[in-house]
């Protein structure tokens, strides 16, 4: 299907929602209005001006048809542009060491942070999108201040994007990942595993294919808004669509999902790991959300799922912020209170 609006939506989708422009407030009083959307007196000065910022014409948009192939391609291409900037900076802010290698085939880009000292300890990192958006180089704005705050080595996985890579091809290239880091001499005990958003469900499932194929499982999982059930379902995606600045369903993000995976294969597992059966085992696991996000009831069904099959597992909700603020607004202090929680949680369960 052709995509007639391509240039109008990849500027406004990539200027406002993507880049989260920044607005000087005015004033503030208990509650700014921006949009259809309210700005709370209870996040940061910080949160508040980013917010401001958000626009919900741009996050309603329509993305291209699951099978519109040149539509994608374009996307794709002016994310890539845009964000070069912006990773450009957050490079130079952290001062990393990444290296682009393949791992079993499946190219990745290693990155050590500022001061780095063998540990034999790895992070592992597969990057949000939607599964049809971004990739490591251009989510660098996650990985490099996960490894700059953290400490840890960091394996950002630069996946098959959808439509042209499916959930079965992108979870192996994922599992690969792991079982050639084991070859090189890591131990499962000394590797975890984060996603955020798409990311996030993809490492959920991949850790629960690893399990299911008797590969073994990851030390730790840490999930941020994890895209944990690609369908429209959950009380979420009803109650605070008016409240999220950011993500929208219908022609959007229902789009991504048809994109990564058949509507029959939707629920299965390894796609939407909220359906998997969790008293066969799983890590530790530590999964952080905002209140103003549809996504929320992914957040608060996946931790359900793993809590009752008895695995230690976190649910840390972050008043008033929006889809995946670690990443896009990674300077925030709710964002740097979360990696702070996030090293303490990797400190406690990798290499134990």
């Amino acid at each position: 299907m052709p995509w007639a609006s391509e240039s109008d939506f990849v500027k406004r989708f990539l200027s406002t929602t993507l880049l989260g422009g920044f607005l000087l407030l005015l004033s503030s009083p208990a509650v700014i209005h921006a949009q259809d959307f309210s700005i709370p007196e209870t996040i940061s000065p910080e949160a508040q001006t980013a917010l401001a910022g958000f626009s919900r014409a741009a996050a309603t948009a329509p993305l291209p048809a699951a099978d519109d192939l040149e539509g994608w391609k374009a996307v794709q291409q002016k994310i890539e542009q845009k964000r070069a900037a912006a990773n450009a900076e957050v490079v130079k802010k952290y001062q990393p060491e990444i290296t682009p290698r393949k791992l079993g085939g499946v190219p990745v880009l290693d990155i050590k942070p500022k001061g780095w000292q063998e540990s034999g300890k790895v992070l592992v990192y597969t990057h949000g999108g939607a599964y049809t958006m971004y990739s490591a180089r251009s989510r660098l704005m996650s990985a490099v201040p996960m490894a700059g705050e953290t400490g840890f080595r960091v394996i950002s996985v630069d996946y098959t994007l959808a439509p042209i890579g499916k959930w079965q091809e992108v979870t192996d290239q994922v599992v690969t990942v792991i079982q050639t880091l084991i070859k090189e001499g890591h131990s499962l005990k000394e590797i975890a595993i984060y996603g955020e958003s798409a990311g996030g469900g993809l490492a959920a499932g991949t850790v629960l294919k690893l399990r299911d194929k008797g590969l073994g499982m990851p030390a730790a999982v840490v999930l941020w808004s994890p895209w944990a059930d690609i369908t429209e379902t959950g009380d979420t995606y009803t109650t605070l669509q008016q409240a999220d600045p950011l993500l929208y369903y219908p022609k959007n993000l229902k789009h991504c999902a048809d994109a990564y995976a058949d509507p029959a294969d939707q629920k299965h597992p390894y796609v939407s790991p909220v359906y998997g059966d969790y008293s066969k085992g799983f890590p530790p696991t530590l999964i952080q959300a905002g209140t103003k996000e549809i996504f929320m009831s992914n957040a608060i069904r996946q931790y359900q799922a793993i809590d009752k099959a008895g695995i230690p597992v976190k649910l840390d909700l972050y008043e008033g912020m929006w889809h995946i603020f670690q990443v896009f607004n990674y300077e925030l202090p709710e964002s740097k209170l979360a990696r702070s929680k996030v090293k303490a949680f990797l400190q406690q369960h990798v290499g134990k």
